[in-house]
């Protein structure tokens, strides 16, 4: 099974993108980020013709997620039970077996702002349904754009902005694999310096200026099926980029 994990920063203009990489890949399951678009605007009908389904929770101009499979997934859900928010930033599906959870991780602005304050209450919510979610599901998926960078090697090492890279927002990040999540990334030899985000300005992806904040968590019963985990830098590479490269997890699931 592969599960991949992309913020394509806008569906809109990465539709192209997203649907040459699906042909060549083959996903089970395509999560998506920053899709930025109202659900009514999703482009189902070109998805179907690559061979896809969509379950989606967009929204206008900002945010929005979707996971796409080429059946159709169950047991959608929707924001975040019990935590009252517009902002699109959660669906989670079962799939073959797995439940797959995709997020937009708030971005947080800056560390003791209001939005970093939200940031945190939001990520406290999400690790308490996550634990309810995986005594229902055993075999489960956290996947997305999590805004954080969990270790000092997933920060370049002149990165100076505290943000992503902060203790509170690793305590949070840590607090979810305290809950019996492995981060499947790290469960393989890796490059040193991989990340999986590069600001478009001082041409940070030719200078691999970067951080590695998007992630793939996977439940315990899953940790031995694991066979690889991995950046896809190409799509990073294409004319008009989203400023996220694709992480992708093979595992016999």
């Amino acid at each position: 099974m592969k599960i991949a994990t992309w913020n394509v920063n806008s569906l809109k203009i990465r539709l192209p993108h997203v649907l040459d990489w699906l042909a060549e890949h083959k996903p089970d399951a395509l999560c998506l980020q920053e899709l930025k678009m109202e659900d009514k605007a999703f482009p189902h009908e070109a998805l179907a013709e690559a061979g896809y389904q969509a379950a989606t929770n967009g929204q206008k101009t900002y945010n929005g997620v979707a996971i796409l499979t080429p059946t159709a997934a169950s047991d959608i859900v929707r924001d975040l039970p019990g935590f009252a928010d517009e902002q699109k930033r959660i669906i989670a599906a079962s799939v073959d077996g797995v439940r797959v959870i995709c997020g937009y991780f708030p971005n947080g602005q800056a560390v003791g702002s209001e939005k970093f304050e939200y940031k945190l209450r939001w990520l406290a919510a999400l690790t308490e349904w996550v634990r309810e979610e995986m005594a229902r599901h055993p075999k489960l998926v956290l996947t997305g754009d999590f805004n954080i960078a969990p270790e000092a090697r997933d920060a370049h090492p002149e990165w100076t902005d505290e943000i992503h890279v902060s203790e509170p927002e690793r305590a949070a990040f840590r607090a979810l694999t305290d809950l019996g999540l492995v981060d499947a990334f790290r469960l393989f030899e890796q490059p040193e310096r991989s990340f999986s985000w590069w600001d478009y300005r001082m041409l940070a992806f030719r200078r691999n200026f970067g951080l590695r904040i998007d992630h793939i968590l996977v439940s315990e019963p899953l940790r031995a099926a694991c066979r690889s985990c991995a950046v896809d830098k190409a799509p990073r590479r294409l004319e008009r980029p989203s400023d996220h490269a694709p992480v992708v997890l093979d595992v016999d699931a």
